[in-house]
């Protein structure tokens, strides 16, 4: 039993951080604005850890490489203590699991990557009709909006209706489910 509160704390706190370094990173990729309640709730969040890697992993190309990797090492770092609390023999591991592990954790964050664009387009549909001018507007479209632009090339509105959110979600869907045969594939030999 304690195991298993123990098992759900790490799993929920650290995908939780998994997620907000996630944010974070697609945030600065895509230029959404952090003066709001959003961007300083994650770089209030994430500051502590991503500031100090900074200083030794710079950026690439406009991309903030060291919060990526933090995402990287986090879900890593998570499946192996999870795989430890489930009685995991690390002594007869070889460098192939560590491999497998490390291939996981960039398929997890493809993988929770798609799940938040998922969210912030059914976010951003809801406040559409609720309240189109809200403080996150600005984030959501700046999540979004490259997303959206090659569903808008060949779907037009119908009755000012704009349908490339569905579209986008079923796109992603379809990503999610490849990513999960992907994860398949890399753990069947193990």
């Amino acid at each position: 039993m304690i195991a298993q509160i123990v098992t759900l704390l790490i799993d929920t706190l650290g995908t939780l951080l998994v997620y907000v370094l996630l944010l974070r990173f697609h945030m600065q990729w895509l230029r959404a604005p952090f003066r709001n309640p959003v961007g300083e709730l994650v770089t209030g969040l994430t500051n502590w850890a991503v500031l100090p890697l900074r200083r030794i992993i710079p950026g690439l190309l406009g991309l903030d490489i060291a919060t990526l990797l933090l995402a990287w090492l986090a879900q890593g770092l998570m499946a192996l203590v999870l795989m430890s609390l489930r009685d995991y023999d690390f002594a007869r591991a070889s460098g192939a699991m560590y491999a497998m592990v490390g291939a996981l954790a960039a398929i997890e964050l493809l993988r929770m990557s798609v799940m938040l664009l998922i969210a912030a387009v059914i976010v951003q549909a809801l406040l559409s009709f609720i309240a189109p001018y809200s403080p996150l507007a600005p984030v959501l479209d700046a999540l979004t909006r490259r997303f959206y632009q090659p569903f808008r090339r060949f779907i037009p509105p119908m009755g000012n209706i704009d349908l490339s959110p569905l579209f986008l979600i079923l796109a992603a869907q379809i990503v999610i489910i490849i990513l999960e045969r992907l994860r398949f594939a890399v753990t069947t030999p193990f």
